[in-house]
């Protein structure tokens, strides 16, 4: 759990899929892609949630999942959720998107669940390729967006994109990456 300066509580739960195996144990030596250093996503989402406290519903803290998979469990999860059935880059499963009654006055001291990322490390690294920049770079912009989306952003016409894409890079630039 982390507290930011801004008073935003952020409890990241993060499953690694990828690099680590279902007892824990790193399969790195299995994969052909690199686990990056310096990964502190619970410090980034806590900022990024400080940043984007207006958008927030009030509640004593935030809590979402982060998933590191690869692009067998993105595809079947893509197929299952989105009837596309192809791997992609994240997914985001907002918690806040059904409507529920005020869970905050009811439970004030329980943090918010916002839901569910997945990101897909194979399709993150050939992205970072083709877009020139490290792959925890890639891993953090995807992050970033599945935020947004967690949020209620969406980007069904290019304007919105353009939008999401342009708070995606402030997001970034907040932790210090650039892209």
């Amino acid at each position: 759990m982390t507290k930011t300066g801004g008073g935003i509580i952020a409890e990241i739960s993060v499953q690694d899929n990828f690099w680590a195996s279902e007892d824990g144990e790193m399969v790195q030596e299995e994969r052909q892609i690199p686990a990056p250093t310096g990964m502190n996503w619970e410090n980034w989402f806590a900022q990024w949630l400080e940043m984007l406290a207006a958008e927030l519903p009030i509640a004593s803290g935030y809590e979402l999942s982060l998933r590191l998979s690869d692009d067998v469990e993105i595809q079947e999860l893509n197929r299952d959720y989105r009837h596309q059935d192809k791997p992609t880059d994240v997914l985001a499963f907002a918690a806040l998107e059904a409507e529920l009654p005020n869970l905050v006055t009811s439970a004030p001291d329980i943090p918010l669940y916002l839901g569910d990322i997945i990101i897909s490390v194979e399709t993150a690294s050939k992205q970072a390729v083709e877009q020139g920049h490290a792959l925890a770079t890639e891993l953090a912009w995807l992050a970033a967006h599945g935020l947004l989306h967690l949020l209620g952003w969406d980007h069904p016409d290019e304007a919105s994109l353009q939008r999401m894409l342009e708070k995606q890079e402030t997001l970034l630039q907040a932790i210090g990456l650039v892209v």
